[in-house]
């Protein structure tokens, strides 16, 4: 990718996640046209970059954001935006970018979820509801433990765009 053709992706990308924040903040949610059509402009901008080859780089990239957030989901502890907007930045960044913008996203997210527990007064209770999943998955695998999903949580609830951002910003940063 060019110079110029970095500077136009990392712009789009940096857009759709300051929108992602936006709506997920205010709404508890990532619109489905947001992501989904930042994941075709991503692969419809590579396309036209390089060709197949850059379409295998997108959906590489796609693969990967959705992949390495899917177990999250899956065990109740992230929503299905927050999963597709982290396969539409790797769409547009590639599959090397994704992984690295992920575990940026995933280590902001620790540090979000923290401070809000504790700006909550959430912290003691947080430790110990971690402390229990630890339990369940030992006893039973790791598997959803009904009572501590987003679906049943009564604690604070981050919106996940926000540390998604931060890390995809950090991984444009450092690019």
């Amino acid at each position: 990718m060019t110079l110029d053709a970095h500077t136009a992706a990392s712009f789009c990308v940096a857009t759709v996640c300051l929108i992602a924040c936006a709506y997920d903040v205010r709404f508890r949610r990532i619109p489905n046209a947001l992501t989904l059509g930042a994941a075709a402009g991503g692969l419809a901008f590579n396309v036209f970059l390089a060709g197949l080859h850059g379409a295998g780089a997108s959906l590489a990239g796609l693969l990967v954001g959705t992949a390495l957030f899917f177990p999250f989901f899956a065990l109740g502890g992230l929503g299905a935006g927050d999963i597709k907007l982290m396969g539409a930045i790797g769409a547009w960044l590639g599959p090397t970018a994704a992984l690295w913008a992920s575990l940026f996203a995933a280590m902001a997210g620790g540090v979000f979820a923290l401070l809000l527990a504790l700006y909550h007064g959430y912290a003691r209770k947080m430790l110990g509801n971690l402390w229990l999943l630890l339990g369940h998955w030992r006893m039973f695998g790791i598997k959803p433990m009904p009572d501590l999903t987003l679906a049943a949580s009564r604690g604070p609830r981050l919106a996940y765009a926000l540390p998604i951002t931060v890390g995809t910003l950090v991984e444009l940063w450092l690019r």
